[in-house]
């Protein structure tokens, strides 16, 4: 069992309140998403792993068991081109659960006329191999948001 923690504090909303309907109708897979303090932060990794895929708005972690987690840091934040966002690690990368892997001020975001709110999804999942998703209530940084069976 894969235990994913919240990258980033905020405040637990659910996948279905994600303002993109990708995310929000669980396409890319099941999971929750964070709406972040408004401060700048870093953002961390939710597993222990290897990072698969690293770009300034989005990253993947693989763990031992195979398992991928995306955490998308805000919606279409691709079209920021990074800016606002630092990488702390590389791709290919190990890292350890609550390790630092971008820094990104959420505010930024917001006023840029993006939505800050992060999805964080069990990638190639089914939602009934989750349990224990939190979608509501203030989380910190490495607080539990679902196990993955």
């Amino acid at each position: 069992m894969t235990t994913v923690t919240s990258p980033l504090a905020g405040r637990a909303v659910g996948l279905a309140a994600v303002p993109d309907p990708v995310f929000a109708g669980a396409m890319v897979g099941p999971g929750t998403a964070i709406d972040p303090a408004r401060e700048p932060s870093e953002v961390v990794a939710p597993v222990d792993g290897v990072v698969v895929s690293l770009h300034p708005h989005a990253f993947v972690v693989v763990d031992d068991s195979g398992h991928g987690v995306l955490t998308h840091l805000g919606i279409d934040t691709v079209q920021l081109n990074g800016q606002g966002f630092e990488l702390l690690v590389n791709k290919g990368d190990t890292v350890t659960r609550g390790q630092a892997v971008v820094r990104w001020n959420p505010a930024e975001v917001e006023a840029a006329g993006k939505s800050p709110v992060c999805p964080v999804v069990a990638l190639e999942a089914t939602a009934d191999s989750l349990s224990g998703v939190r979608d509501d209530g203030d989380v910190k940084a490495g607080d539990t948001l679902f196990a993955w069976n």
